[in-house]
């Protein structure tokens, strides 16, 4: 499962070409951040979860 930090690919790629996505926020949303271009998406977790396509990077832990 993802986690906070964690870089993660999407079905579709953003506007700028680039498919990967890191997590900012985690709740009943999830806020993810485009890793090339820096765009913020906010969407509902089950949005989220339907759109995801796989994780390619997890979060260091500390």
């Amino acid at each position: 499962m993802y986690d906070l930090h964690d870089v993660v690919m999407m079905k579709k790629p953003h506007a700028c070409q680039t498919n990967r996505w890191e997590i900012i926020r985690m709740g009943a949303d999830i806020k993810i951040k485009c890793i090339h271009c820096g765009h913020i998406v906010m969407m509902p977790r089950r949005e989220f979860d339907k759109k995801m396509k796989k994780i390619l990077e997890k979060a260091e832990k500390e």
